[in-house]
């Protein structure tokens, strides 16, 4: 599955998109980092790698519904 991890401080989050385990814990233990999203400046900044996120969904990984959108308005 290809989705967010949280990190950063409390109340100022910064997220990695990784390749995961699906039964796996948010933060647990991660197959890749594919990208990064940062939610707080203006306007968002996202840095994704799409020739590992395709690569990683033509071996049968899911997008989560979030990291879906945001490659949508990557593309954008």
């Amino acid at each position: 599955m290809i989705r967010l991890a949280r990190f950063g401080a409390r109340k100022q989050p910064y997220y990695r998109v990784v390749v995961i385990e699906k039964d796996r814990a948010r933060n647990g233990r991660s197959v890749e980092v594919v990208g990064t999203y940062n939610p707080r400046t203006n306007p968002a900044t996202v840095d994704l790698k799409r020739e590992r996120i395709d690569y990683w969904t033509s071996k049968g990984a899911q997008l989560s519904e979030t990291v879906e959108k945001l490659l949508k308005t990557a593309a954008a």
